[in-house]
């Protein structure tokens, strides 16, 4: 993160460039004292031991480099869940430094990451990897924003919106075609590029059913946007089912994410 905030569980990593990220390590943690300069991660929050601030800095001066990060974690009276440590070395990852103006915040079993990366794949990839790294009692928000581009048009036109299906099969609903029908206006600004139209599910179920269905739905999106004046030579589809979550499938919310259909622009 360049620059970032870090701050933890109370801590919160925070920073200034390209990948300003900063990391919270701690509920309710203040805000950061200093502001951190280009290239530099400002860690701020509190743990309960000085374990605890050794291990987070030692992993974050390992992915930033010794000069890069800026300590600000307090130790006091904060209870931590099991295993908080090692939950938090696997979050301070080196894929965080492809995201800039960001920040991450690990709250106890709570973790949110917000900043820009250059492309939705990339977005879904930071996000995906965080949740398969924790265990079930952790949740990630995940406020990473594509960085305004074609692809930030067509994330603009989605706005977050699950393109709905009847229960169990490849049919829109009418509110799924409406919110096609702004996607495929954005597309249609999209001059010669191909565009990747992909399904997903959640783990309910055969992984096989699930692969079959995504792309069925994938495919189903497709034919729609043709209809709507779409160039559907310049649009292709793949079902992923299961296999790339941005949330827990272990309650109904998280599911209800992973059902998704998303639109990238091909390299």
């Amino acid at each position: 993160m360049n620059p970032s905030l870090f701050s933890m569980r109370r801590v919160a990593l925070m920073g200034a460039t390209a990948l300003a990220c900063a990391t919270a390590f701690a509920q309710n943690a203040a805000p950061p004292v200093a502001t951190p300069t280009p290239g530099q991660v400002l860690v701020t929050g509190t743990v309960p031991d000085e374990a605890s601030k050794a291990a987070a800095l030692a992993r974050l001066r390992e992915v930033y480099g010794p000069d890069r990060v800026v300590d600000q974690i307090a130790v006091g009276q904060v209870v931590l869940p099991a295993n908080w440590n090692n939950h938090v070395q696997k979050l301070i990852s080196p894929n965080l430094k492809a995201i800039s103006r960001g920040q991450l915040k690990i709250d106890g079993t709570a973790v949110s990451i917000t900043g820009e990366v250059s492309n939705e794949a990339q977005r879904q990839q930071i996000a995906s990897d965080m949740a398969s790294s924790l265990n079930s009692s952790y949740t990630v928000n995940n406020g990473l924003r594509v960085s305004a581009s074609e692809q930030g048009l067509l994330d603009n036109a989605l706005a977050n919106r699950v393109v709905a299906f009847e229960s169990g099969q490849a049919t829109l609903t009418p509110e799924g075609k409406r919110i096609l029908d702004e996607i495929a206006a954005a597309m249609l600004k999209l001059k010669g590029r191909h565009v990747e139209i992909i399904g997903n599910t959640d783990n309910e179920g055969l992984r096989a059913s699930n692969i079959s269905l995504s792309l069925a739905r994938a495919d189903a999106v497709k034919a729609y946007l043709g209809v709507k004046g779409v160039d559907d030579s310049m649009l292709s589809t793949s079902g992923q089912g299961p296999d790339r979550p941005v949330a827990s499938n272990n309650t109904a919310e998280g599911r209800a994410k992973n059902r998704r259909i998303e639109f990238r622009i091909a390299k």
